[in-house]
This record gives C-alpha cells, sequence and structure tokens, in this order.
C-alpha cells in the first residue's frame, strides 16, 4: 500500500474543518461531505449503489449515516467487515477565544503557540508530531483512516476475497440514534448482497489508562454502561420545623455517599477494572425557592458493566439504596437525640422506615390498584409529555415517576429505582465461535507484525473503556437481562425505544483500532501523528487481509 500518513492527515483536516456537532445541522454537511467525496471516486461511479446516506430512524434530529462497500474480485466471497467510525463531535465552547479556530487544526496550533498551556501540551505540540482541534482524535482521524482503505480497495479490489464496508455514523456522541438506525441497513445489505457479516473493527480514539503509561491500546470488545435513575420521595415541612420532616435531598446526599466512587460496585471481570459509579446529575424538583422543605429529589449514576446483567446492577442498586437509606434515618435520628438533648425539648422517635421499590414494583402496584383508570391516565400523560421537546429522555422518565406518584395509596418516604437512558451492553470478544477466534488471531498476527516498526508496546486489552457503538452490534445478555431494561424504563416505547433483536441479529464480533491521543473532549484534543495516521492504518489492514485475504 501508499504511505498514509499525508494522505490521512489531508482527510482529517478536510473532515474536522466541518464542524459536526452531535445535534446540530453540522451532522448533515459531515454526511454530504463525505458521501460526496466517496462519490467521486471511480469505484463508486462505476457502482453509484454502492454508497449512499441513511436517515436515522425514530429521531428528534434530522442527521444521516454514510455506507459504501467494495466487492472484493480475488475470489468469491460472501464474508464481510465493517470499518466503522462516527463523524460527529461534542462541542467547541470549551475553545474560548479560539472557537473560531477550533475545526481548523493548522491555523489553531498556531495560535496555541501564544498561549500558555501546560507542560506536557506544549512539549508535544513545539515536537510537531502531535495534531491539535475538534474531532482530530475523537475521531475524524479515525474514519480518514477507514475513508483511506475503502479508497485503497476500491482501486484493487482483486486483493480481496469478500467485502469491505464502510459505516460512518451520526449521533455518537449523544444517543447512538445513527448505529441503531445503521442495523436495519445492515440487514438490507445483508438480504441483497448476501452479505456474511464476520467481523468489524471501529476506529474511536484510545488514550493513555494512567500517568506515564506509555502503551498504545486495541481493544477487543467494549465495556457496557446503565444509568440506574433513583427518584427520592420525603416529607414536607417548614424549614423551621426540619426534624417534623424528612428532606429528599438528606436521602439522596447518602445515597451518592455510599454509591459515588465505591469500589464494591466496580465490575472486574478477566481482571480489568473499569471506573467505579460517580453520580452524573443530583438536584430535587422544587421549581423556586420556597422555605419549605422539597417534595421529592432524584440522583443518577453511571455505572460500566463488564459481565453483570442489567437486572445484577438493579439487584445491587436496590441493596446500595436500602443501606443509605437505613443509614440516613439513624443518622437523622442521632441528630435529632443530640438536638433535643441540646435544647431541652422531649425526644421522639421519629416515624420514617426505609422503603426501596423498583419501577415495575411500583408500576404493578399502581395497576393493580387502579387498572384501566391509571393505565389510561399515563398514557395520555405521556402523549402530551412528548410534546415538550426540552425534556430528554432522562428527565421525561423522571417525570412519569413523579406523575405515577401522586397515584401511590401509601405515600410515606421512599426511592423508587428505575433506567432512563440508553443501556450499553457490553463487548466480549473472547473466540466463542470461528469468527470470534478468526478475528482474535488475525488481530494478533496484524499486532506482532506492525510492533517492531513502532517504539511505544501496542497492547491488546479486552475491553474499550470510555463507551462507544459498538455496544450496538453485538449483544450477550439474555432475554431477562433485557426485559430488566425495558421494564425498568418509564419512558419505554414512548420517549425511548430500542430494537435489541435488530442488534441481536447483527451481532458481529467487534473490535476497537483507534487513534492515539490525549484530551478527546477538552480544548487540547490531539491525536498522535506516527500511530493515529501510519500504525492504525497498518493494523487494521492487516486484520482486513487475514480475513478477506
Amino acid at each position: 500500500m501508499l504511505s498514509s500518513r499525508e494522505e490521512i492527515l489531508n482527510i482529517t483536516n478536510e473532515l474536522v474543518a466541518v464542524e459536526s456537532i452531535v445535534n446540530t445541522t453540522g451532522e448533515i454537511e459531515i454526511a454530504n461531505f463525505l458521501f460526496n467525496k466517496i462519490t467521486s471516486l471511480p469505484y463508486f461511479q462505476h457502482h453509484p449503489s454502492y454508497v449512499f446516506k441513511s436517515q436515522t430512524k425514530d429521531d428528534e434530529v434530522e442527521r444521516y449515516n454514510v455506507m459504501a462497500f467494495v466487492k472484493g474480485t480475488k475470489k468469491q466471497s460472501n464474508k464481510t467487515v465493517i470499518l466503522m467510525g462516527h463523524i460527529d463531535t461534542v462541542g467547541i465552547d470549551d475553545y474560548n477565544h479560539l472557537k473560531d479556530k477550533a475545526c481548523n487544526p493548522e491555523e489553531l496550533m498556531k495560535a496555541l503557540h501564544d498561549e500558555y498551556l501546560p507542560e506536557l501540551v506544549k512539549s508535544q505540540l513545539e515536537s510537531g508530531e502531535w495534531h491539535f482541534g475538534r474531532g482530530a482524535l475523537d475521531m475524524k482521524s479515525g474514519v480518514a483512516s477507514h475513508f483511506y482503505l475503502l479508497k485503497y480497495y476500491s482501486e484493487h479490489p482483486e486483493e480481496l476475497a469478500g467485502n469491505l464496508l464502510l459505516l460512518a455514523e451520526c449521533d455518537e456522541e449523544d444517543s447512538s440514534h445513527g448505529v441503531l438506525s445503521s442495523l436495519k441497513d445492515l440487514k438490507r445489505l445483508r438480504d441483497e448482497h448476501d452479505f456474511e457479516y464476520i467481523a468489524l473493527i471501529n476506529s474511536d480514539f484510545v488514550a493513555p489508562r494512567y500517568e506515564g503509561d506509555v502503551n498504545r491500546y486495541i481493544y477487543k470488545g467494549s465495556i457496557g454502561k446503565l444509568l440506574p435513575f433513583f427518584f427520592i420521595t420525603g416529607y414536607e415541612t417548614h424549614a423551621g420545623s426540619s426534624f417534623e420532616g424528612l428532606d429528599p435531598n438528606f436521602i439522596a446526599a447518602e445515597l451518592t455517599r455510599q454509591i459515588s466512587y465505591n469500589p464494591d460496585l466496580v465490575d472486574d471481570a478477566f481482571e480489568e477494572y473499569p471506573a467505579p459509579p460517580v453520580s452524573l446529575k443530583q438536584t430535587d424538583f422544587k421549581p423556586t425557592y420556597t422555605i419549605q422543605t422539597a417534595l421529592s429529589a432524584y440522583v443518577y449514576y453511571n455505572i460500566f458493566i463488564q459481565s453483570w446483567s442489567p437486572k445484577d446492577v438493579l439487584v445491587k442498586m436496590k441493596e446500595q439504596a436500602e443501606i443509605a437509606f437505613d443509614n440516613a434515618i439513624a443518622t437523622l435520628e442521632n441528630r435529632y437525640r443530640a438536638f433535643c438533648e441540646k435544647s431541652g425539648e422531649t425526644y421522639h422517635k421519629l416515624p420514617w422506615k426505609k422503603r426501596v421499590l423498583i419501577y415495575e414494583e411500583m408500576k404493578q402496584l399502581l395497576e393493580n390498584e387502579h387498572g384501566e383508570t391509571f393505565k389510561n391516565h399515563m398514557k395520555d400523560f405521556k402523549e402530551k409529555l412528548l410534546q415538550d421537546k426540552t425534556l430528554d429522555t432522562r428527565m421525561f422518565a423522571a417525570r412519569v415517576v413523579e406523575e405515577e406518584w401522586k397515584w401511590m395509596p401509601d405515600k410515606s418516604p421512599a426511592i423508587i429505582l428505575f433506567y432512563s437512558s440508553l443501556y450499553s451492553p457490553c463487548v466480549n470478544v473472547k473466540g466463542k465461535n470461528e469468527n470470534e477466534q478468526n478475528l482474535l488471531d488475525a488481530l494478533q498476527k496484524s499486532v506482532e507484525e506492525a510492533q517492531p516498526s513502532y517504539e511505544h508496546p501496542i497492547v491488546i486489552r479486552n475491553f474499550f473503556p470510555y463507551v462507544c457503538d459498538m455496544s450496538s452490534v453485538a449483544l450477550s445478555d439474555d432475554e431477562e437481562g433485557i426485559q430488566a431494561v425495558c421494564e425498568n424504563n418509564p419512558g419505554w416505547g414512548t420517549k425511548h425505544f430500542v430494537n435489541y433483536q435488530d442488534i441481536r441479529d447483527i451481532n458481529v464480533p467487534a473490535i476497537n483500532i483507534g487513534p492515539y491521543g490525549y484530551d478527546a473532549h477538552n480544548k487540547y484534543e490531539r491525536m498522535e501523528l506516527k500511530f493515529s495516521t501510519e500504525m492504525v492504518p497498518e493494523i487494521t489492514n492487516g486484520v482486513v487481509k487475514r480475513l478477506l485475504g
């Protein structure tokens, strides 16, 4: 193959120049740009039906995936390798006064020379071996590498015994509408062209795992992600009579103390250790100031999984909520007793008891109590709530639970546990079948072949640690695990829905070979040129050749 560095860098710059922030019209512009670039290639002028844009399904935003494929002529084979990468980015507000240069790498790097920079950033900038700009690392250089390989094989289909398919998807940075919508297209192409999907190579960014880490990582699978949500009701009171009520924020604080950063809640399968849970939002439902304590509060946590099912996580989170509720009541009781001793007030034992319900338990209770009246009311309520476009899936679910709580016959303080967001399943490629074993063998040999030409160790690990769209192309959960997601998401079927059967229907083993760098989501986002523009396409091509050679 021709030297990749200059060509991939040029393509990266072209892609970065198109500001394609997620949930903006930039996602349309980047799809149009890439589509036009692919259609300009001679192979696709001869085979125009082999490239197309596809609008996302069940999406409130207009945006598109771009898909293109080359059919090899070396030998008749239906085997197909998918090259996947996302073309959207996070925002650029963090660049502040350099915002207008965020998508122009050359201008940005020139301006950064005049800025006060952290020592590592400064040394890498001055070395000339690092490339800056929004999306340069995450992950337009990865898409550029994939485009480079697609272009090469469009010029040399005689080197392929099988098919190479590019999937450039949108909305990876928010809700994964791109990859989930692409599943229908992948099934259609499989039916029309008899494609047999044997492997998927994603090209999301990789980064050091700890300070001083010199390894460059390739991942044979991806971590999974859940967002357990806790709706907490208290008992309101005037602030001047604080011990007469139970502040839901007090319970929420104890819940966060119990769950956040808790190493006992790390799913450490295969001796790899993802980050422990951490809260992503915590607040109450009071719209304005009053001197009354809040009626209800909520908090939700990120939790990474490598072997736990969604049902496992519900069980573990309920246990933690019960511990936190007990601790909150005990602390409150002790403080009330101490206050009474200090003030001379008469002490009476407080009435509060722990009460934790999983959402499906509460819903079943309400349906048994109120029947069709409740079901019809909630159906109408959700339809009206859908009109409020300011609500994301998390707040939509919270408002549903808040409304359902009004129907509870027993309104004593409680924690309601549910899911409110996209479930990203973990992807685990361990050699369970022939396709997985062939992919692992091809990856190992390709890394061994490439390593002598690169100074730093290239290390293969199990789980991509940052969450990515590989989670939407393979599924190992049983039906019980998936039902735990469906039955415990208050917005399921209205604000949020995923056809997990589509994922099962594709179920392709997936690995990640992506650009290396730092600070993917901040103003110093940068990728190392040699690994990103030379080693990534070399290793990726090594895998492709061994699978389709």
